[in-house]
């Protein structure tokens, strides 16, 4: 499977929303669904656990995914991930890569790619 890169720079095709869409796996979906919900304290059902990609062009996105600051951001900069962005490392990312480490490293491989 080709790795699919974030905009932010987590890994899609690692992300269980993602792999629940793309294998159509109901327990994947539940399982997920409990996780994030205790994760995050909201109530999270299994039938939003579909996600196409943060780059996607099938428009199945996770529903923070549709509302994400930073994915909307690259969107109207034409930006691939925030690596590419030309106000690369911005307050945004900065304080996301705070929460999320790998991130970082991610986006720095991309900003390296031409």
């Amino acid at each position: 499977m080709k790795r699919i890169i974030a905009v932010c720079g987590l890994i899609c095709t690692e992300c269980p929303a993602y792999l629940a869409y793309k294998n159509n796996d109901k327990n994947m979906r539940k399982k997920t669904a409990k996780e994030w919900s205790k994760m995050f304290n909201s109530e999270i059902k299994p039938e939003s656990i579909n996600c196409g990609g943060c780059i996607s062009k099938s428009l199945v996105l996770f529903a923070h995914c549709k509302e994400c600051e930073m994915r909307l951001c690259a969107i109207s900069k034409k930006a691939k991930n925030c690596g590419k962005c030309t106000e690369y490392p911005c307050k945004k990312i900065v304080d996301f890569m705070v929460i999320v480490p790998s991130c970082k490293t991610v986006l720095e491989e991309e900003r390296k790619k031409k």
